[in-house]
């Protein structure tokens, strides 16, 4: 089953990428609700997992990297809704300050603009499920976490 959505998943994206459009039907997108795990919800062409433990930033990430992902990347709006309708508290994503101004997604993307960035120490950022906003906190800070696998 698995060989018959990577092309496909692939073939998803690119032409999302080209037209702002799904190219799947509704009978294969639920085909593939099976290929996530347990307690992991899909989305286009991926997997998302809301942690049921809090953490600091760093355990938040391998944990994900244990579960075969990493801190999810919100790449649109249409995926920020899905991410945001997972909690309805703080939940880290993949997204850190690499030096002062700079952010960058877990998968090495820059962040255009920035979090609030308030107080100067804050360099790990969260999402807050229940004002629909991205916050930037400090890494150690223990919250849940979200974690993002691929199905391609």
């Amino acid at each position: 089953m698995m060989s018959e959505i990577r092309p496909k998943c692939l073939f998803h994206r690119t032409h999302m990428s080209f037209t702002g459009r799904s190219s799947l039907d509704k009978k294969t997108i639920l085909n593939w609700f099976k290929n996530c795990q347990v307690r992991w919800r899909m989305f286009r062409c991926s997997c998302y997992f809301l942690s049921t433990t809090s953490g600091s930033w760093n355990k938040s990430r391998e944990d994900c990297g244990n579960r075969g992902g990493d801190l999810v990347v919100i790449s649109d709006d249409d995926e920020q809704k899905f991410v945001f309708a997972l909690t309805e508290t703080s939940a880290w994503i993949g997204l850190r300050k690499e030096t002062e101004g700079s952010w960058k997604w877990v998968d090495g993307t820059a962040l255009k603009g920035q979090p609030d960035n308030s107080g100067g120490k804050e360099d790990c950022v969260q999402i807050w499920g229940n004002s629909k906003t991205w916050n930037d906190d400090k890494c150690d800070a223990k919250i849940k976490w979200i974690c993002e696998k691929a199905l391609m």
